[in-house]
């Protein structure tokens, strides 16, 4: 069964775009007006010593730094990344790298953030499972387009070896990478330049981030207040470890929003070979007792399952719907309640408020073709807890500490 499921999960995952796309290329007189997104590159992966692809999936001791600009073709689709069909990348049809910049100390990254601030904010976006450093580097370049996001765009990338079988060995390297992220996050929250800090993670990533900021937490007895949104996507966590990990971080805690959609394949195979339990982003939040869990603990959940997408795994819908994307861009980011008049995700869009199901949003021309629905928890003083129903199906506990003694 397993090594089944393994073949059906590489015939998914397969892709036809050519690798080693990182080497810069030239902007000319003749290539059209294009768009371009100047990021800031963390990672925790091995240098390969190849500039097609600056780094490989090897873990490195020592992480590293690079200045990256992506050229984003005109009259493309929102919600796509324009991989080359042949290299070197056509900048006038494809995706393409037009510079790199490695950044050797602390301050030559403070001064690369100073020059390309925007407004105090900054996007901190961490990838998830099977990811190149190449496809990570694309991804945030075309949220950031096609988000319409004033915010300066940092990609941490962690080591994943890009291959379907090599699930074990990147859930690892999201370990292996804890400290260096919390190490990112510290670097941004000091830096005089930054008022402000969103987290974008994706997957697998997802984990990486809850235990680097769980780490900061039990650290400070607290996160930084800079660090003010947190945003999971197709979270691939132990919902009970979640909720743990959440508990742990301290009081008082980001705004949370999570991303779930219970037809996503690639969270079907983590459960799979995980045991078979539940991850928390294919949850059905307007069911009990997530519902109930969720909105005592200020959490909200966007539920995407009725989503459109072009990702025959169903992973990564926030990115490829366009109104999605500009949801985390204009809404999200910016503090903005998802409930008023202004919302135009698509045709239906229902809000559940503290239990009161609310139509939210007018159709849109371009709008996502079925329902979704958002379950947007306020923030108050939680209800008395009520009793869960059955342990395979809960949160397990509360989400907030507890102590081994009184």
């Amino acid at each position: 069964m397993r090594v089944r499921f393994l073949v059906v999960m590489l015939l998914l995952t397969s892709c036809g775009h050519p690798s080693g796309v990182m080497t810069p290329v030239a902007l000319t007189a003749a290539t059209p007006k294009t768009t371009r997104v100047d990021m800031l590159v963390a990672t925790t992966r091995e240098p390969s010593g190849d500039p097609a692809t600056l780094f490989n999936g090897e873990r490195s001791p020592k992480p590293s730094l690079t200045a990256v600009e992506v050229s984003i073709p005109p009259n493309r689709k929102a919600g796509t990344v324009q991989w080359p069909k042949r290299l070197p990348p056509n900048p006038a049809t494809d995706f393409a790298v037009t510079g790199v910049q490695q950044i050797a100390t602390v301050k030559e990254g403070r001064s690369w953030l100073s020059q390309h601030m925007h407004n105090g904010h900054a996007l901190v976006f961490i990838h998830g499972f099977n990811n190149k450093y190449e496809d990570s580097v694309f991804r945030l370049a075309q949220i950031v387009n096609d988000s319409k996001m004033d915010a300066t765009p940092i990609l941490f990338t962690w080591p994943s070896r890009a291959q379907i079988t090599a699930y074990e060995y990147d859930k690892e390297s999201t370990n292996y990478s804890r400290t260096a992220l919390e190490q990112a996050l510290r670097t941004l929250v000091n830096d005089p330049n930054v008022k402000d800090i969103t987290i974008l993670a994706h997957s697998m990533g997802t984990w990486l981030t809850m235990e680097s900021l769980r780490q900061m937490g039990i650290r400070d007895g607290h996160l930084n207040g800079k660090i003010r949104d947190v945003i999971l996507a197709s979270p691939d966590i132990d919902i009970q470890v979640f909720a743990k990990q959440y508990a742990e971080m301290g009081t008082p805690r980001p705004k949370f929003t999570i991303f779930v959609s219970q037809d996503d394949r690639a969270l079907a195979f983590s459960s799979f070979i995980t045991g078979r339990v539940s991850r928390l982003g294919a949850i059905d939040p307007t069911v009990e007792p997530y519902r109930t869990k969720l909105e005592e603990a200020g959490i909200t959940a966007i539920d995407l399952t009725k989503v459109n997408s072009n990702d025959r795994l169903n992973h990564g819908k926030f990115a490829e719907s366009p109104e999605i994307v500009q949801l985390i861009g204009q809404r999200l980011m910016t503090g903005q309640p998802l409930t008023d008049s202004n919302v135009t995700l698509g045709q239906g869009i229902t809000a559940v408020v503290g239990g009161t199901v609310t139509n939210i949003g007018t159709v849109a021309a371009t709008a996502v073709a079925v329902p979704a629905t958002i379950i947007e928890a306020p923030m108050m003083h939680p209800p008395k807890k009520k009793k869960p129903t059955t342990a395979d199906e809960t949160l397990q506990g509360d989400l907030r500490e507890q102590q081994l003694t009184q």
